[in-house]
């Protein structure tokens, strides 16, 4: 599949795998109440607008992710630039041969999902900490955000890897 049909594949992934965390059965309670939340201040919420810009915003973060999770754009992004790229007597032709040749390798949805999972907790983390922090939000809410953003880029970088082939 194409980088954008995956991305708009792994996009669904912070919806769905949201509607499992903040559930109340499992972390919805908990977040709703270190959030400073309630049902009535979650009533007239325009969803559909939640919803479209959560898909949009995870589309783009997926988008970033190929990025990440895949390892012959470095190949790509080395060569491009150079003169003679595209020439077939160049001295390039070996490395496109050799992209071409291993250009599939670790493309597997384990191997997304430990670069998921390096991305949610080297970068993720530290953003929806600083965040907490400023809010004077405390650990838990740190924690339950963050851990909800690991899970999905790692989800995220999963699908994206095993389909991007």
């Amino acid at each position: 599949m194409s980088m954008l049909l995956t991305s708009a594949l792994a996009a669904f992934i912070p919806l769905l795998f949201g509607f499992i965390w903040y559930n109340p059965k499992v972390f919805g309670t908990a977040w709703m109440k270190v959030a400073g939340l309630t049902e009535e201040s979650m009533k007239g919420t325009n969803l559909a607008l939640v919803f479209g810009l959560t898909y949009f915003f995870g589309f783009l973060i997926a988008v970033g992710l190929h990025s990440i999770t895949i390892h012959q754009f470095g190949i790509q992004g080395l060569l491009q630039p150079e003169q003679g790229y595209s020439d077939p007597e160049g001295a390039i032709t070996t490395l496109k041969g050799m992209a071409e040749v291993f250009g599939h390798k670790f493309r597997t949805f384990r191997h997304g999902m430990i670069h998921g999972t390096i991305n949610g907790i080297a970068i993720l983390l530290p953003v929806v900490a600083i965040n907490g922090l400023f809010e004077r939000r405390g650990w838990k809410y740190i924690l339950i955000n963050a851990g909800y953003w690991i899970i999905s880029t790692a989800l995220m970088g999963g699908v994206i890897c095993q389909f991007s082939k």
